[in-house]
């Protein structure tokens, strides 16, 4: 049989590298405008593939991508494809109650409807295939008025009992009907083996994947029903390195070789969307008030007018964020402080000093380029690396306000907790810390071995310190810049974070801490190293217990400053930076 001699379908997910089921356990959809946007870049070079062999497909489109690039998605429909809904997050329907399902259902349609000026008529479940216990969901579908749905495929023995679930098949949920349109999977043995698309695709080896492709199509009368995503496209994404191995794996593997192999099956099968091959017609759909948002526009926010700002009661805060070898980081670390400054403008005037700790990747010129044209960006660099607490001093130094914040550049604790710790800065206060071990505070994908050392580490100085604190190790902190002009670190690396607090502590400052949840960097490596981080850990705490027994700790009534047995380099007179 001619390999174009009848049409297959082809369906696309439009959806960003970050969003993906891979990564879900690293990445919650809150984070999503952290990171880098590449959907456009994926989408437009999968537009030129389909272009270059005259394929029509369906796009399952998430929602919050078609609220966020609603120009995007009316280009898709307006290349002459099929646009549908894949839920407005990327959600698991076993998350989900029905009601909450139906609601989801709605605000993606709503969403995409509003892109594209048509009518959405198929759905696609976002997070893994339906199982039989899923199949409740199609009900809902067909309430909603949705013409098909494809989130069914057969793996392993799944729906054994109906095989005709393999193929294109009508769906009867009570009074309503509904297309199933699941995706291809080769038998082999009585178990089901997906083939069809996505990682499989990848994982498979190639010669594997067309005798399958080629055996269905001269097997069965019913379209092999394909599938692959937008980011699949794009190889030079952005890697999220938190991830687990295996998941990893599972996203990159092949990834270079996805538009090939697309391109092969592209120009030896023909191939469109679910709504031509079924010959359902996309009806128009009047706008709902403005079509802004087609043209790119968001809609403005209510109430139409924005409410005055007294700039003049706005607190001026500076926030110092040490850079070493964190050049992958940098686009993530520019979406989330300006996602932090949009949210706490009308409280804060943020001041950002970017200290670059002597590294040896691109990170001097990211900040530059990335930063250097804000007035309310400072970049200086280091002429050799000192650790995390000498770049904080370093920029310190150079801040212009009383109140001073530090940051991971990673992130790992969201800036959006400044918000509740710069008030926390009150008289009599030096030092704000944030605190998952605190029982209101949290972790999120922090490994079980750094958990123990860092817990164990803060027991040690909480007794040593005679401080009522939980942790002493976060560099995630709010300052009076004025406790720590004078104050130096003998020890590099992450030392000199716990070496700040044990100087202050022992001259008599007063240390608050406040409840945050530490996460795992997400992109980049930790420049920890264990066995050095230990020995040095518990070299400090000896250090610090044996000023104690010696001389006593000074209480919050004396003068604060620096103990002698704690000469510190680099203190804050001497930093070794140029901007």
């Amino acid at each position: 049989m001619d390999p174009r001699s009848r049409r297959h379908i082809l369906t696309i997910g439009l959806e960003d590298y970050f969003q993906v089921a891979a990564f879900q356990r690293v990445i919650q959809s809150g984070q999503w405008h952290r990171f880098e946007r590449t959907v456009e870049r994926g989408t437009r070079r999968t537009l030129d593939l389909l272009a270059e062999h005259g394929v029509q497909a369906t796009f399952f489109v998430l929602g919050w991508v078609a609220d966020e690039y609603p120009e995007l998605v009316a280009e898709v429909s307006e290349a002459g494809h099929e646009v549908a809904s894949k839920g407005y997050y990327h959600r698991n329907i076993q998350l989900m109650t029905p009601a909450e399902f139906r609601e989801d259902l709605q605000r993606s349609r709503n969403a995409i409807e509003a892109a594209t000026g048509k009518r959405v008529m198929g759905y696609r479940v976002a997070d893994r295939w339906f199982v039989p216990e899923d199949l409740w969901a199609l009900g809902v579908l067909a309430e909603e008025g949705y013409r098909y749905d494809s989130s069914l495929a057969l793996i392993g023995r799944r729906f054994s009992s109906e095989p005709w679930r393999r193929f294109v098949h009508t769906h009867i949920a009570g009074e309503r009907r509904i297309l199933e349109v699941p995706i291809s999977s080769t038998s082999w043995f009585g178990q089901h083996i997906p083939v069809a698309g996505g990682t499989y695709f990848r994982q498979f080896p190639g010669w594997m994947i067309r005798r399958a492709v080629d055996s269905w199509h001269r097997s069965y009368t019913a379209p092999f029903v394909m599938y692959v995503h937008t980011w699949e496209m794009d190889s030079n994404q952005p890697r999220i390195d938190a991830a687990p191995w295996l998941q990893r794996l599972r996203h990159y593997r092949n990834l270079t070789r996805m538009p090939e192999r697309v391109a092969y099956f592209l120009s030896r099968y023909q191939f469109t969307s679910v709504a031509s091959h079924q010959g359902f017609s996309i009806s128009p759909i009047e706008p709902q008030g403005s079509d802004r948002r087609r043209k790119g526009e968001k809609a403005p926010s209510q109430p139409a007018t924005p409410l005055p700002v007294e700039v003049g009661s706005r607190a001026s805060v500076s926030v110092v964020v040490p850079c070493y070898n964190e050049e992958v980081v940098i686009p993530y670390l520019k979406n989330t402080l300006d996602a932090m400054v949009e949210t706490l403008e009308d409280r804060f005037d943020f001041r950002f000093v970017f200290v670059d700790d002597a590294s040896t990747d691109r990170t001097w010129g990211m900040l530059k380029s990335t930063f250097g044209t804000r007035p309310n960006c400072q970049i200086l660099r280091r002429e050799r690396n000192g650790g995390v607490a000498r770049a904080v001093l370093t920029g310190m130094l150079a801040a212009e306000t009383g109140t001073v914040c530090s940051i991971d550049c990673d992130c790992s604790y969201d800036p959006i907790y400044l918000g509740s710790m710069i008030p926390l800065l009150e008289e009599g206060v030096d030092l704000v810390t944030a605190s998952p071990y605190h029982p209101q505070g949290g972790v999120r994908n922090v490994p079980g071995w750094r958990l123990i050392l860092s817990k164990t580490l803060s027991r040690m100085y909480r007794v040593v310190l005679d401080e009522d604190l939980h942790t002493f190790t976060a560099c995630f902190r709010v300052y009076r810049r004025e406790a720590f002009l004078s104050t130096g670190v003998d020890r590099g690396g992450y030392l000199g974070v716990a070496e700040m607090l044990g100087r202050l502590s022992l001259g008599g400052g007063r240390i608050r801490e406040f409840p945050a949840v530490l996460e795992t960097r997400v992109m980049g490596h930790s420049k920890m190293k264990v066995l050095r981080t230990i020995f040095g850990h518990l070299g400090l705490v000896a250090q610090l217990a044996w000023i104690r027994l010696r001389k006593g700790k000074r209480r919050p009534e004396a003068a604060s400053g620096r103990e002698p047995e704690l000469q510190g380099e680099d203190a804050g007179g001497r930093p070794e930076a140029h901007g």
